[in-house]
């Protein structure tokens, strides 16, 4: 009884300390949650060499003078540049690492859509835009965007913006080449829904006559330059009236971002040549599936995107 009583004692001490360590844990896990909640831009700013002038370099300005241009267009006074304030140089690890958390920071605002077509733009908190696995996914592509572009040597600029809910500001990292990370010129997109096509002029003269078709959408930058693009291009082979055969290719690509493409030849001979396609891009909130089942491209997520999924039939 008394060998019972010991154990019982012994068992008694260990659950304490478990509890009182897993306690101790828990705490200390809250305490790192609140500190690192606590990160705002004033402590990159311990971290960054102080510029000594407030001009940016020539291709920077250009593409904030662009910018405001197209926002006015597209957007009106819903959203505009208000003040652009260079902060300095990132100059250490730790000011590396700062910049990136406050990137993807959920108290961060960030801004998704496409610019021509007004509808679709959204501007808010990280946390108050993307909820549960979408916050997850979006912090996630927020981070592997910037993790090699944001490095030392890079500057930081702070830009503060007026929309339509009020002022909010972000950070804008940037080289003398141009802008490389800003959560509403990395979140937004300039694109014609509509896309591009183009035809070939047929060669009568020769005895295998060959024609194709190309359809392709192009996102941009904010300041109007090439982001990304997705596409396909068929090409049928025919003597009179009849197709011997025909192919298909497709493209897709983007800057900071994520891109899908697929097509197939579905009818190859005969009066006609067909392919199905599918396509995407998506700013990196976002992400893209293909489904071989239903050859098919989806997005997920909040962000930036377009998708176009189809059959093109090409006649001699």
């Amino acid at each position: 009884m008394k060998k019972l009583v010991t154990t019982f004692k012994v068992f008694a001490v260990l659950s304490v300390l478990a509890l009182y360590s897993c306690q101790n844990e828990n705490s200390e896990m809250n305490q790192q949650e609140t500190v690192q909640a606590k990160i705002t831009a004033a402590d990159l700013k311990k971290e960054i060499t102080p510029l000594s002038s407030q001009i940016v370099p020539e291709a920077v300005q250009l593409q904030l003078n662009e910018s405001r241009k197209n926002l006015e267009t597209y957007l009106n006074n819903d959203l505009q540049i208000a003040e652009v304030k260079a902060l300095g140089k990132i100059s250490t690890q730790k000011g590396i690492d700062l910049s990136q958390s406050l990137i993807t920071d959920k108290d961060q605002f960030i801004a998704s859509g496409n610019i021509m077509d007004p509808s679709s733009v959204k501007i808010g908190k990280i946390g108050d835009l993307y909820t549960g696995d979408d916050l997850a996914t979006a912090q996630q592509g927020l981070r592997e965007a910037v993790t090699e572009e944001v490095k030392s040597g890079i500057n930081v600029m702070e830009i503060t913006w007026n929309s339509k809910n009020g002022k909010f500001t972000t950070l804008c990292f940037y080289k003398d080449s141009g802008i490389i990370w800003d959560n509403v010129f990395g979140g937004l997109i300039m694109m014609d829904p509509r896309g591009n096509t183009e035809a070939s002029n047929n060669n009568q003269a020769a005895k295998v006559v060959s024609t194709w078709y190309k359809q392709w959408w192009t996102a941009n930058w904010l300041w109007g330059s090439k982001r990304g693009e997705a596409g396909y291009q068929i090409t049928i082979y025919y003597s009179g009236s009849t197709v011997s055969n025909a192919d298909v290719s497709d493209w897709g690509y983007i800057s900071l971002g994520k891109a899908k493409s697929e097509s197939k030849i579905i009818k190859r001979t005969g009066a006609y040549g067909q392919c199905r396609y599918a396509l995407g891009l998506c700013t990196p909130t976002g992400s893209l599936s293909f489904n071989s089942s239903n050859f098919s491209v989806s997005f997920s997520g909040l962000g930036s995107n377009i998708v176009s999924n189809g059959t093109k039939s090409l006649y001699p």
